[in-house]
């Protein structure tokens, strides 16, 4: 096994608390997501990691609090799992489930449809644990295939859930009001903004994941956003042509745009479709979950504030997080990979962190990206609008060994066909900065 070796010398560590942050594996408007590992047990984790002041400036500080304590009671094999919370003066941490398995939505775009059996099973297990948030009342808002995650064991693992304060709010009629995040997949009621019942609007998307899984295109679609809403409002979609007749009677019954007569999820657990090889989970829940971390994350008082170690240096890298870039998160050891439809690229550079960076702006500059650098790492902009709008890039620069390093970028926005088309160009002005690329530092971390 390729292990990284780490020099006495290197201090590019950052601490929170007990746990050492790795490299960024998510973003979005309200929080990052880094791989951490547990320097008491030595087990990874995700650790999703809030800007307090966005957090008070948008008044959701009172419902996230409430929310990351239910997801506390939340113990469900097919739901990622949150173990803890912390906070410090400026951030709020909640550490969570580490899912090597990678998202759902990667198989889709890798290899196509899938079977209808395998789809079934993935649906069946979608809606047990969506059935079970329900109940405890927990409500998703944001089901998509993004946040659908696989185990090395090949099994679901719905991620956010219960974190719906980040997106949502409810207003004083009691119902719940949001601005659309992911179009495709929200029901009429919620585009509608008059209110909406949790439970159906989740089981619409439900609804468009399996007809996504089957057919392995949206049922709706369009690059103007008040067409899309009406094919959603009018529910204008049609099943294809190798759909099994069971399939097309739910999707049908779960995409009904009225949801006074849209099918609900104990009618769903009871379709023949549905229940054709059914297995229900078997688990053990914990009586008892401690929720004074909460208060503390939340609170003002820094005796209860964690530590926080950062520093400016290029954040270096174990074998674990060299080895899930490679093997874990992109599916390789399952399916087979269609290079053309990665969202994510690396390579290896002998050259000091800051020409790397430097060499990229150089780069892309004369292709007509923005650049905005803060330390070892880039986002890149690009405004001229794509096939799916503009394409930005996000690009870090992590430390394996003292003279070698792994810069990693990923389509931040955009077509995943225009970015890999950006990183070939990159990749030509960038020979001599280049040693390795994405499959040779995959061969590499395999060997003895």
């Amino acid at each position: 096994m390729y292990r990284a070796k780490r020099a006495a010398s290197l201090k590019a560590k950052r601490r929170v608390g007990k746990y050492e942050l790795g490299r960024t594996i998510g973003e979005g408007t309200f929080a990052k997501v880094r791989i951490a590992k547990n320097l008491d047990n030595g087990d990874h984790v995700a650790v999703k990691i809030l800007d307090k002041a966005k957090v008070h400036k948008n008044r959701l500080a009172e419902q996230i609090r409430r929310e990351i304590c239910t997801m506390k009671l939340i113990q469900h094999p097919n739901v990622v799992r949150l173990y803890e919370v912390m906070g410090s003066k400026t951030r709020i941490y909640i550490v969570l489930e580490f899912v090597m398995g990678g998202e759902l939505h990667d198989i889709i775009a890798t290899s196509g449809r899938l079977k209808e059996e395998e789809a079934r099973r993935y649906f069946q297990q979608l809606i047990n644990a969506v059935d079970y948030c329900h109940s405890r009342g927990v409500y998703h808002r944001d089901l998509k295939l993004e946040n659908l995650l696989l185990d090395v064991a090949g099994n679901l693992k719905i991620s956010d859930f219960g974190l719906s304060a980040l997106s949502d709010q409810v207003k004083n009629d009691g119902l719940l009001h949001t601005t659309c995040g992911t179009p495709n997949y929200v029901s009429p009621e919620v585009i509608d903004d008059k209110g909406y019942d949790g439970a159906l609007a989740d089981l619409w998307s439900c609804g468009v994941i399996l007809f996504v899984l089957l057919a392995g295109c949206l049922p709706f679609e369009d690059d103007n956003i008040a067409s899309l809403y009406k094919k959603i409002s009018e529910a204008q979609f049609t099943c294809p042509s190798w759909f099994s007749a069971g399939a097309k009677r739910l999707i049908n019954r779960i995409l009904d745009p009225n949801p006074s007569t849209r099918i609900t999820i104990p009618q769903v657990q009871k379709d023949p479709w549905f229940k054709k090889g059914y297995k229900q989970p078997v688990f053990y829940e914990q009586c008892q979950a401690s929720l004074d971390d909460v208060d503390a994350a939340f609170g003002d008082s820094e005796e209860h504030h964690v530590t926080e170690e950062m520093e400016g240096q290029p954040a270096s890298m174990n074998a674990f997080e060299l080895i899930s870039m490679n093997k874990g998160l992109n599916l390789d050891n399952f399916f087979e990979s269609d290079k053309k439809y990665k969202r994510e690229t690396r390579f290896t550079s002998q050259c000091p962190p800051k020409e790397i960076i430097d060499r990229i702006e150089e780069a892309a500059k004369p292709l007509g990206f923005d650049i905005q650098k803060k330390n070892y790492k880039m986002l890149m902009e690009n405004p001229k609008a794509g096939r799916k709008g503009n394409l930005n890039v996000e690009t870090e620069v992590f430390q394996v060994a003292p003279s070698l390093h792994v810069v990693e970028l990923k389509k931040a926005k955009g077509d995943t066909l225009e970015f890999q088309n950006f990183y070939k160009t990159l990749s030509t002005e960038l020979k001599d900065v280049v040693w390795a690329c994405d499959d040779e530092i995959q061969d590499r971390s395999s060997s003895p």
